[in-house]
C-alpha cells in the first residue's frame, strides 16, 4: 500500500507542479486555448494519442471487445493506430494547421463559420459539441471506480473527486501548454505501464503460447459459430461484421472530434507534422494495441468477480479481475497508468468545451466587448463548471445519460467528419450540406437510442459517419454554391510559395 500510495502522490505532485510552470502561456486567449499554435511534435504527438485512450478504452472497450472478439480484437488496436492516427495526421494535419490558421479559427465552430460564412453553423455545432462532450466527460470516470477499489480500497466517490479537482487545477493553471506537457509525462507512463502489464499477464498464464492455446479450447457463444472452439484464436474473431462497425468507429471516428482535430490547430511547424506522424502512430500501436491485445485474453479470467446479480458478465470487471494478482508494484503502475489515460482525456474534454462555449457562444452573441483577459477567466470558470456537471453525472448516471456516453462519438463523428474533411480539401462543399450533416449525424444515432433500429450503438455511430460522407456530396451538388471569389481566397493559402531547406525537401 506504501508503495501504491507513495507512486500516486509522485504523480498528483508533478501535474500540479506542471500547472504551475506553465503559467504564462495561459495569458492570452490564443495561449489558453492553443499553445500561442507554436507546441511541438513530440507534445503535439503525446497530446492526441492521450486524448485518443482514455481508462474507457482500457478497462471498458478493451473488456468488452477482447471478451466478444477474442484475440482479433487486436485488429481494433491496430485501426485505431493506422486509421485513427497514421491517415489522420497525414490526410489532416498539415491542412488543418494552414487554413485554420489563415481562417483565425480556434475552435471548431469557429472553422465551420468562417469556412462556410454561416454563424448559425457555428452556433449549432458548438450546441452539439457541448450536449455531446458533457457525457462523454462523465463516462471517463467509470474506468478508475474498480481499479481503485481493488489496489487502494477507496471508494469510487473519493476517486472521481480526487481526478477532477487535480485535473481542473493543472488545466486551469496552465491550459493548452500544461495539458500538453503533462499528456507527455502521462503518456509515458502509458507506453510502460502497457508493456510490463501485458507482459506479466500473460506469463500469468504460463506464456504466450500457453495463453493461445487455453484460449483456443474455448468454445464460441456467438449465435452464428455457436459451440465452435477456436474462434477466439482466429483472425476476424467470432462476429467479423460487429469487429469492422467497432473499428470504423474508434478509428475513423476521431477524424471528427474537435478535442481530437484541435491538437492540429496548436502544431508548430512542418517538422512537428512529419515526426509528430510516427511519433503518435508508435503510440497508438503500443497502447491501443497492447490494450485490444490483453483484453483478447479476457476468456481466460472466469469467476464470480467478473459476474453480475443475475450472472450476466460486467465488461468493465474483466481488465480489473485479470491484473488482481500482479505485484504491488505492478497494480500501482497500473493505476497511473490509467489515472493518466483519464486525466489527459478528461483535460482535452474541459479545455475543448470551456473554449467553445466561450469564444462561440458567450463571445459571439452575449458577450462581444469581452476582453481577452476576461475570457481566459470565462474559460477558467467553465472549465470548473464542465468537471463539476460531469462529477455530478458520473456519480448519479441516469438511464438516459449511460446510454448517451455510449453514442457520443457516433454523433460528434457523424456529424462533423463529413464537413470538416471534405471542407479542407473540396472547394464545392455548400453550407447547406454542412447542416444535413449536423442533422444526419446527430439524427441517426439519437433516434437509434430510442427505436433501436440499428442493434449496436458502435455500429450505428460507424453507419453515421459514413452516411455524412455520402450526404455532403450529394447535397452539395443540388444546393446553392458558396461565392467562388470567397473560396478560392481561402484555397490560395495552399499556393502560397514558402522557402525550405534541402533538409525537408530536394529540389528538381
Amino acid at each position: 500500500m506504501g508503495i501504491k500510495l507513495l507512486l500516486l502522490i509522485i504523480f498528483f505532485g508533478i501535474m500540479i507542479g506542471v500547472g504551475l510552470y506553465s503559467r504564462g502561456h495561459s495569458k492570452s486567449v490564443e495561449g489558453f486555448v492553443l499553445g500561442g499554435r507554436n507546441v511541438g511534435p513530440w507534445l503535439t504527438a503525446f497530446a492526441y494519442g492521450t486524448s485518443y485512450f482514455s481508462a474507457v478504452v482500457f478497462v471498458g472497450y478493451a473488456g468488452q471487445f477482447g471478451y466478444r472478439f477474442g484475440i482479433a480484437s487486436t485488429w481494433i488496436g491496430i485501426g485505431n493506430a493506422f486509421i485513427g492516427s497514421l491517415l489522420a495526421w497525414v490526410i489532416l494535419g498539415r491542412r488543418t494547421k494552414v487554413m485554420t490558421q489563415f481562417l483565425n479559427s480556434k475552435t471548431m465552430p469557429e472553422f465551420f463559420e468562417n469556412r462556410f460564412k454561416s454563424e448559425n453553423l457555428k452556433i449549432l455545432s458548438a450546441i452539439i459539441i457541448f450536449v455531446f462532450l458533457i457525457p462523454y466527460t462523465a463516462s471517463i470516470y467509470n474506468g478508475l471506480s474498480r481499479l481503485f477499489q481493488m489496489a487502494f480500497n477507496i471508494p469510487y466517490t473519493a476517486c472521481v473527486v480526487g481526478m477532477a479537482v487535480f485535473t481542473g487545477i493543472y488545466v486551469i493553471l496552465g491550459g493548452y501548454m500544461a495539458t500538453a506537457i503533462n499528456d507527455f509525462i502521462q503518456g509515458i507512463i502509458m507506453l510502460i505501464g502497457i508493456v510490463l502489464v501485458v507482459l506479466a499477464v500473460l506469463n500469468g498464464q504460463g506464456g504466450f503460447i500457453e495463453a493461445i492455446r487455453k484460449m483456443a479450447e474455448i468454445p464460441s457463444d456467438v449465435p452464428v459459430t455457436l459451440g465452435q472452439k477456436g474462434a477466439f484464436t482466429s483472425f476476424f474473431g467470432p462476429d467479423p461484421l460487429s469487429l469492422l462497425g467497432v473499428i470504423i468507429l474508434t478509428s475513423l471516428g476521431t477524424w471528427g472530434l474537435p478535442q481530437m482535430i484541435g491538437k492540429f490547430y496548436a502544431i508548430k511547424d512542418e517538422k512537428s507534422i512529419n515526426t509528430g506522424t510516427v511519433i503518435s502512430t508508435v503510440f497508438a500501436i503500443v497502447v491501443a494495441g497492447g490494450s485490444y491485445f490483453l483484453g483478447g485474453f479476457g476468456r481466460l479470467f472466469q469467476g464470480k468477480e467478473i459476474l453480475g446479480a443475475n450472472g450476466e458478465v460486467i465488461y468493465d470487471s474483466i481488465i480489473p479481475h485479470m491484473l488482481s494478482n500482479l505485484p504491488d508494484i505492478l497494480i500501482g503502475i497500473v493505476v497511473i497508468l490509467v489515472l493518466s489515460a483519464s486525466m489527459s482525456t478528461l483535460a482535452s474534454l474541459v479545455l475543448t468545451s470551456s473554449s467553445t462555449l466561450t469564444l462561440d457562444i458567450i463571445k459571439s452573441k452575449i458577450a462581444k466587448n469581452l476582453s481577452e483577459k476576461k475570457q481566459v477567466w470565462v474559460m477558467q470558470v467553465l472549465i470548473v463548471v464542465f468537471i463539476v456537471i460531469s462529477v455530478v453525472l458520473a456519480l448519479n448516471p441516469p438511464d438516459f445519460i449511460a446510454q448517451l456516453m455510449g453514442i457520443s462519438w457516433g454523433a460528434l463523428a457523424g456529424a462533423f467528419l463529413a464537413p470538416f474533411l471534405y471542407g479542407l480539401y473540396w472547394k464545392g462543399v455548400t453550407k447547406a450540406a454542412v447542416f444535413a450533416s449536423f442533422i444526419t449525424g446527430v439524427g441517426i444515432t439519437v433516434l437509434n437510442m430510442f427505436l433501436h433500429f440499428i442493434k449496436s450503438p458502435i455500429n450505428a455511430g460507424a453507419i453515421a459517419m459514413i452516411a455524412g460522407l455520402v450526404v455532403v456530396p450529394v447535397v452539395s451538388f443540388i444546393s446553392p454554391k458558396l461565392d467562388k471569389e470567397f473560396v478560392e481566397s481561402i484555397f490560395s493559402v495552399f499556393d502560397e510559395k514558402v522557402l525550405i531547406s534541402k533538409r525537408r525537401s530536394i529540389d528538381e
